[in-house]
């Protein structure tokens, strides 16, 4: 296929695990089978979790596994300034706010054990004099965008939103639902963009034509797709691929510990067994 981009884009806050490998081969047989090309993104935006000897681990790992890409690697924390504009943006629009919800206080406000980190929170901002008298005191706050603004800002648009995803049996239109996670964060005090804002920012810079990620983001690309709407920027075709679970029924985790890339390889093992052990997913 002519003109397919799509890329891969790790976090360098660990060493990479199998089911990292599983995602990686997924990205690069669909791009040589579509005869398109693979960019590498490091997304370092968590400057207080990501380590400059993991990105270095990553980039060993994937050349071990017979991964290249194209072009020069993309490292989001280069490019802060970027993400800033695409916050002045939609600041100068009213399409964000300053939120000086706590944690504690954005779980006071959902139901009885909703995680405040994953349920929707739809709030407002506080007053211009509160919001000054906060911000001189030094407070912590998150920059979220209003749901509701949102769907006011893009009218029709915002009922018609949909994104292609490919599947084995072909395309089909997926309905976006954003309402289902309420009012994002795109940055907090201290860390110029999020996940959201970066991620869908240089998709469209790099004119990344096809994403392939896990099935455990279909849902948050639903953002994504209305992030790209307020933006004017092009959706990409979206394709999911399965997760590689453990053996307690649970994705893999840097967080939970699983084991690294490098450790197999130190055992002996090689690219091959490590493409045989990744194949359920």
């Amino acid at each position: 296929m002519a003109g397919f981009v799509t890329r891969f884009a790790p976090s360098p806050t660990g060493h990479l695990h199998l089911g990292h490998a599983a995602s990686a081969f997924h990205v690069w047989d669909t791009a040589r089978a579509a005869g398109g090309k693979v960019l590498l993104r490091i997304e370092d935006i968590d400057q207080t979790r990501c380590r400059p000897e993991y990105e270095a681990s990553i980039l060993a790992d994937l050349e071990w596994l017979g991964l290249d890409w194209t072009g020069p690697v993309r490292r989001q924390s280069e490019h802060f300034d970027d993400y800033a504009l695409v916050l002045e943006n939609l600041k100068a629009r009213g399409l964000i706010y300053r939120c000086f919800k706590t944690r504690r206080e954005i779980a006071a406000a959902l139901p009885a054990g909703a995680d405040p980190d994953e349920a929707p929170y739809v709030g407002k901002p506080v007053p211009p004099a509160a919001e000054s008298e906060r911000l001189a005191r030094g407070h912590a706050f998150a920059w979220r965008l209003s749901l509701c603004a949102a769907r006011d800002a893009l009218g029709a648009r915002y009922t018609a939103m949909a994104f292609t995803e490919e599947t084995s049996n072909g395309a089909r239109m997926a309905p976006a639902n954003p309402c289902a996670f309420g009012d994002v964060v795109l940055a907090r005090k201290d860390t110029p963009a999020s996940y959201h804002l970066a991620c869908c920012h240089d998709d469209a810079l790099q004119g990344v034509t096809h994403v392939i990620r896990g099935e455990d983001i279909r849902e948050m690309t639903s953002v994504h797709v209305m992030l790209q709407a307020l933006m004017d920027w092009p959706t990409p075709i979206y394709r999911f691929h399965p997760l590689l679970l453990g053996p307690d029924g649970k994705k893999l985790s840097k967080r939970t510990g699983d084991k690294g890339l490098r450790a197999y390889k130190e055992e002996g093992m090689t690219p091959g067994d490590i493409r045989a052990m990744t194949a359920a997913a």
